[in-house]
């Protein structure tokens, strides 16, 4: 509820030509405690005048010089849009037309000319009381929001940071910092950037692609830590980590799962046709698994793994070039030596702190990296 002081301590500004009426008001006002009250003759100032008091109520006249009721009101609409706009009309024109079009104005009701003392207090009282219950509300419903914005905000980083860790749990089989997921990640999110995606696509591809090889967990560490060549065998247990973290990831209800789980699943999808686990060819692939696909075998041929030993990067970039348009979308390879600067950057960046044992599990600013690149028969 409004309590009394609340009321008289309201700002009221009065819009009138009619020096007299103003004189009158504000006698009725002061008489009835009404502390803050404010006025112009000129209609011409109102606009200005009501962004400068930010009055609680408006006392305006409809017939004046230069801007009519009307117009004021019209002016006034565009500042508050569709919040409550708190008019009280002065008029002695009481004919329905007039009433009508200034409820439809933004009127809130009206005083009647010649002035009546009782009736004037009694609708100011009606209307601040509404105006004030109003901001009263529109606090609340800040308070509320804000807290929602907070509270939605930690359940999005707790996300973030399990589907992180999940990550690293996978990347751990086979790199003992799990660096790998931090570097491709931030690959992906540059790579996704310079391809024309969104910023939310951008930043989807950036905390999804962390996951694209969460089904190694799937494998036996015989296989994960071998340190030679696989068997046959041994390698259709490998490529089954592709369908293994769809499989984890599947049904989620999120963009973030529903991205990760693409991801995992299509990531060793090849252009030309010859990748698994279902051969998809071109464009087939989503653009999301094409990007995760060259970002990850990048990184993969710098790093060194059970089974081999880092390239230089020379050699590195060499077999990127000579798998565009067999491995990789030919699009995203011109556009990955475009950015090669940025990227090796993003790799001196990881490998500085990682030296400088200041590496730590935090959100990248740009993106994370995952997985390992297994030798393909």
């Amino acid at each position: 509820m409004i309590n009394p002081e609340q009321l008289t301590a309201g700002k009221i500004l009065i819009i009138d030509d009619q020096p007299q009426n103003i004189l009158l008001l504000e006698k009725m006002l002061k008489a009835a405690q009404y502390a803050s009250v404010n006025s112009t003759t000129d209609s011409r100032r109102a606009v200005d005048l009501y962004q400068e008091y930010k009055p609680d109520l408006v006392l305006l006249d409809l017939r004046m010089p230069h801007m009519d009721g009307f117009q004021v009101m019209e002016q006034l609409r565009e500042i508050e849009g569709n919040s409550y706009l708190p008019i009280l009309v002065l008029t002695a024109q009481s004919d329905r037309d007039t009433r009508l079009r200034a409820l439809e104005s933004g009127a809130k009701d009206f005083l009647d000319k010649p002035l009546d003392q009782a009736e004037v207090l009694a609708r100011i009282h009606n209307i601040l009381e509404i105006r004030l219950l109003y901001n009263e509300l529109s606090n609340q419903n800040q308070i509320l929001e804000e807290k929602v914005r907070i509270r939605t905000k930690e359940l999005h980083d707790t996300r973030l940071e399990v589907i992180r860790r999940l990550g690293r749990a996978a990347e751990y089989r086979d790199d003992e910092t799990g660096e790998h997921i931090i570097r491709i990640s931030r690959y992906c999110a540059v790579l996704a950037r310079a391809a024309g995606m969104s910023d939310q696509e951008c930043d989807l591809i950036l905390h999804a692609s962390p996951m694209h090889d969460i089904g190694k967990i799937g494998i036996p560490d015989r296989i994960m830590l071998k340190p030679g060549k696989l068997t046959p065998e041994e390698w259709i247990t490998m490529k089954s980590h592709t369908t293994i973290g769809a499989a984890l990831l599947c049904d989620g209800n999120s963009e973030l799962l529903k991205t990760s789980e693409e991801i995992a699943l299509t990531h060793h999808e090849k252009w030309d046709g010859a990748g698994y686990p279902h051969g998809l060819k071109g464009e087939e692939i989503p653009l999301f698994g094409r990007i995760c696909a060259l970002a990850d075998v990048f990184d993969a041929l710098l790093s060194e793994r059970p089974y081999k030993k880092s390239w230089p990067l020379e050699d590195a970039v060499e077999e990127i070039k000579c798998c565009r348009e067999n491995h990789f979308d030919p699009r995203l390879v011109d556009i990955f030596f475009e950015i090669l600067p940025m990227i090796l950057e993003i790799r001196r960046e990881c490998m500085e702190k990682k030296n400088s044992h200041a590496f730590q599990e935090k959100e990248p600013s740009c993106s994370p990296n995952n997985t390992s690149f297994a030798p393909e028969s």
